[in-house]
């Protein structure tokens, strides 16, 4: 991902030009949460990218708002490439990367979905995933909830002329049916310019940064409240 400017200086990972400029300058305690004990912790915010293509745009957006958000917030990835189709005959036993991917998902204070927008929807390999976090913990107990059920969850994607903005409607439908709890306001979409699909890198304008800002602060705040 690069920024278009030159004000802010790239550096590279496996191949990408990632952002990396002046840490954003939240409010004080922002990104703290209170625990039982009466103690102030750090927020977990989990990064779900709805695409698993290498280069993807929306992994290289992803890394943008890791980069604006780290030292406010710990923040992580979810694996989930090797999650298999949903499918009730495997659901128990349980399978391994079923019970990691719940574990990351409840463990974490609020999650971030950046993803692609195909025909007007979301991926499917996204909709699998929140197939299977929409499921009942205990598969032999429907009233045992499910991981994803009261989750915080941010929405932002990089799309075509469209900006994602088809995506993100349906994708906050499908989260509230299921009892998450999408922030409806701000979300944020990105255009790709005409370079970027013979470049494989996306260019982020400091508006743009300005706008995943004010999307993490209000997310942060959105999870705190």
């Amino acid at each position: 991902m690069l920024v278009s400017d030159g004000y802010h200086i790239p550096y590279h990972l496996n191949g990408l030009r990632l952002y990396t400029g002046p840490a954003y300058k939240f409010r004080t305690n922002l990104g703290y949460i209170e625990t039982e004990e009466g103690d102030f912790a750090m927020m977990k915010v989990l990064i779900i990218v709805g695409s698993l293509r290498r280069k993807s745009f929306n992994r290289q957006l992803a890394d943008a708002i890791s980069d604006i958000i780290s030292g406010h917030a710990e923040v992580s990835f979810l694996e989930y490439s090797d999650l298999p189709m949903m499918n009730q005959d495997l659901e128990y036993p349980v399978p391994a990367v079923v019970q990691r991917i719940r574990s990351e998902v409840t463990g974490a204070d609020g999650l971030w979905i950046v993803t692609p927008e195909y025909n007007h929807s979301y991926p499917g390999v996204l909709k699998n995933l929140i197939d299977w976090l929409s499921r009942p913990v205990d598969p032999l107990d429907r009233r045992s909830g499910s991981a994803i059920r009261g989750r915080k969850v941010a929405i932002s994607s990089v799309a075509g002329n469209s900006s994602g903005s088809f995506c993100r409607e349906r994708l906050s439908e499908l989260l509230t049916t299921i009892g998450a709890d999408p922030m409806e306001d701000p979300q944020t979409g990105f255009t790709l310019d005409a370079d970027a699909f013979t470049s494989d890198i996306l260019t982020l304008r400091l508006e743009d940064l300005d706008r995943l800002k004010v999307q993490a602060d209000a997310f942060l705040d959105f999870i705190d409240d």
